[in-house]
Formats: C-alpha cells, sequence, structure tokens
C-alpha cells in the first residue's frame, strides 16, 4: 500500500515523498484512517516504528480539510511531549510535512529564550508541539490561546508519566474544548497510563503494533559480562572496530555519563554527552554534532536521550545495564530504525545482575551472551591507551572534576 491510497492532499503527498517514506510502517497504516475519520486514537507501538508520522500526517491533513473558525487565533493542534529535545525533533518534522501548505507550525519548550517562542506565537500558530512547563509559562501570559484547539496529541505518554507529568496533563485537558480529537500514543503501556488514557479519550480506536515483541525485531542483542572498571576498554574497542558507525551509550547517571566522557576523551576519542546537568544549549549543540558526524559517539543518560531520532545509529551500548527494565526498550530503539539493521550490546557487572534479570523478564527472554576468552580480554586491556598503572593520576582527575562542580555549585 503507498501514501496516495489515502487520500491525502498532493503538497502533503510531495513532502512525504521528499522525506524518504515510501510506504506506511505498521503503524501508521493502523492509524492514519482513523484519525482521517475523526476518532479519538490509543495506540500502543515501540520506539522507531513511525509513530510521529503516524499522527504527524493525518493531523497535517485534516487541518488543510478544515477552516480555521472565524476570529479564532490560537493553536488548532497542540502535541505534547516530554522533553526538550523530544519537542524539537517533532517540530522539525511536522515544519517539513507542512512546506507550501500554509499551516504554521512553532515549537516552545524550556531550557531557552521564551522571547522567540512568543514572537513565533503572536503571529498565529496552527500547531505547537510543546513541553508541559512553557506551555503552561507561555498560556499563563496570554501568549498561547487553546479555546478552539481541534486535535490534542500526547506523544511519549508513558515518558510523560514518568516524569511526573500527570498532573499537568489533566489541568490542560480542562483548558481544551470538550468537542475535539485526542491521539494517545505511548511506546509501553501498564494501569496507569491505561487509567490515564481512558479519562481524556472518547471510544478510542485501540491500536497495537507488536504486543508479543517490545524489542525491535531488526536489532541484534548481545550481551557482554566484564567487571565495572573494565567497561570503558570494551567501549573503546567497539568504536575504533566500527570507524564509520555512529555509537549511542547509555548510562545511568549524570556523574557517569560524564567520567565516561572524561574516559574516552583521554584515549583520543571525540564524544558528546547529554544529561541533565547541562544547559538546553549545551545539549543541543550535543545533539547536532553527532547529527552531523562531527562525533561519532554520543554519552547519554535516558531522561535526556528518549526521542533521540537519528536514523544512521548503528550501535546502542548499554554502558551500564537500565535499573529499570522498560528503558532498554526505549535505549535499544535508537537503533535499528525503520528497515535498518542496528546492534545493542549490554556491558553487565556483576552487580548488575538483577538489573540483567529484571530486563530479560521484561523482554521475554535471555540476551545472548558473547564469551571473551583470555586473550581477547588481555588484548583489549593491552591495546587501550587509558591502562594506565599511575592510577593516582586518574583519582586526582576525578578530585578536580568535583571540586570544579563544587565551585560551580557555589556560583
Amino acid at each position: 500500500m503507498k501514501f496516495e491510497a489515502f487520500g491525502l492532499n498532493e503538497t502533503l503527498l510531495g513532502n512525504i515523498a521528499k522525506q524518504g517514506f515510501r510506504k506506511p510502517t505498521d503503524i501508521q497504516y493502523k492509524a492514519i484512517r482513523p484519525i482521517l475519520a475523526g476518532d479519538d486514537v490509543l495506540a500502543i507501538a515501540q520506539t522507531g516504528t513511525g509513530k510521529t508520522a503516524a499522527f504527524a500526517i493525518p493531523s497535517v491533513e485534516l487541518l488543510m480539510r478544515r477552516r480555521r473558525c472565524e476570529g479564532y487565533t490560537g493553536v488548532r493542534c497542540l502535541i505534547m511531549e516530554p522533553t526538550h529535545e523530544l519537542a524539537h525533533q517533532v517540530g522539525e518534522v511536522i515544519n517539513l510535512l507542512t512546506q507550501g501548505t500554509g499551516l504554521i507550525t512553532v515549537a516552545v519548550y524550556g531550557g531557552v529564550e521564551q522571547d522567540p517562542q512568543i514572537a513565533q506565537l503572536d503571529k498565529g500558530a496552527d500547531i505547537v508541539v510543546a513541553t508541559p512547563g512553557r506551555l503552561f509559562d507561555l498560556a499563563a501570559q496570554k501568549h498561547l490561546r487553546t479555546t478552539g484547539c481541534e486535535i490534542l496529541i500526547l506523544d511519549e505518554a508513558d515518558h510523560m508519566l514518568d516524569l511526573g507529568f500527570i498532573d499537568d496533563i489533566r489541568q490542560l485537558v480542562r483548558f481544551l474544548p470538550k468537542r475535539r480529537q485526542t491521539l494517545f500514543f505511548s511506546a509501553t503501556i501498564d494501569e496507569k497510563i491505561k487509567k490515564l488514557a481512558y479519562s481524556i479519550v472518547v471510544k478510542p480506536v485501540n491500536i497495537r503494533i507488536s504486543p508479543k515483541n517490545v524489542v525491535a525485531r531488526n536489532v541484534t542483542h548481545s550481551l557482554i559480562k566484564i567487571p565495572m572498571d573494565e567497561k570503558r576498554f570494551f567501549l573503546e574497542r567497539i568504536y575504533n572496530e566500527n570507524p564509520d558507525t555512529q555509537i549511542i551509550v547509555f548510562v545511568r547517571t549524570r556523574v557517569r555519563a560524564e567520567r565516561v566522557l572524561a574516559a574516552m576523551e583521554r584515549v583520543g576519542i571525540n564524544a558528546v554527552n547529554m544529561h541533565g546537568d547541562k544547559s538546553q544549549k549545551e545539549r543541543t549543540q550535543a545533539l547536532e554534532k553527532f547529527r552531523h558526524g562531527d562525533s561519532r559517539m554520543l554519552i547519554a543518560t535516558d531522561v535526556s536521550a528518549r526521542g533521540i531520532d537519528i536514523p544512521a545509529v548503528g550501535y546502542v551500548v548499554n554502558y551500564d545495564v537500565p535499573d529499570v527494565a522498560e528503558n532498554y526498550v526505549h535505549r535499544v530503539g535508537r537503533t535499528g530504525r525503520g528497515m535498518d539493521k542496528g546492534f545493542a550490546i549490554t556491558f553487565c557487572a556483576p552487580e548488575e545482575s538483577d538489573y540483567l534479570k529484571a530486563v530479560e523478564e521484561y523482554i521475554g527472554g535471555p540476551i545472548n551472551v558473547i564469551e571473551i576468552d583470555k586473550a581477547t580480554h588481555e588484548e583489549t586491556l593491552d591495546f587501550s591507551e587509558d591502562n594506565v598503572d599511575d592510577w593516582q593520576s586518574l583519582i586526582d582527575e576525578e578530585i578536580a572534576r568535583e571540586e570544579g562542580r563544587s565551585k560551580k555549585k557555589r556560583r
């Protein structure tokens, strides 16, 4: 089946083709028709299946078909995203889909100056992609009108709940028209998500993609069991043995993100990192460097990297086993997107065995273990430039970093 079969506007079809979309993915095939019919939709689909286009394409089509209510200058379609990065990226996708349609899209999120966003909103916007905090700030300042909103889209709803946005969502709904179309998209579902979903949708069309396989089929999963203090050597080796590949490395904490970055820099690897202590400008710059290939390695925490959509990522390395099992699904979903093949490698230290057990129970089976023989193990350590005997220098480096962080906090 092709996108032409949905009866879409020719301009929109042209924009779809420009993005390289040849035929609908499963979630797009199942979601586009009911959305075009005006139904509410509750969709559960894993990361990397084409969810953004599944709600963006029919929403753009509907806005083109309908006339704006006379005298209304506010938002017609509101898309809620849990993180700055997701809001930015989804906004970019919709901007590409709306070229030549006359529809205006504005992405509003915190961590950056609000004046440019206000200027854009004051000119008028059909589609607003927003994070909850900035949305309510701008609404309180009377820069964002939602009284005539026709379509509400909640994207990555499970992550919204993880970040504590459930009360924000309920508050938002009170400011929207009761007669509206609501689209609810999530990668995972549990009782909390069901309860939230059915409190805001009306007789939804339920869509669930690959319910028996929570991880992408075109990703090869592997596990390496190694001590915690040797992980950096194996990460260095993976990087050097795949010179044309982009790699996302996941760690559990902000401190770990800084330490792994420092370890990679010591061996001459040009890596960048993203975590909650970084400003929005720093996070955006890191992501852009990675996106454009100026750096082949991105080190990130789970929250900061949720929603990264970069097709060329060949490897995901779980440097730390996630302490929340479902985060494994979100991590590995950064590779093997669309029809591409990807690889997910997990480093597991003995003290992480309980986390690993929870992950394997969640995904429904064990991860294939790569056995590291003695020769390979010794070779990996011996050939690393970071395998020095002067441990005192590493301790001194860490003390210096801690002192720097303390000074920064005092400022």
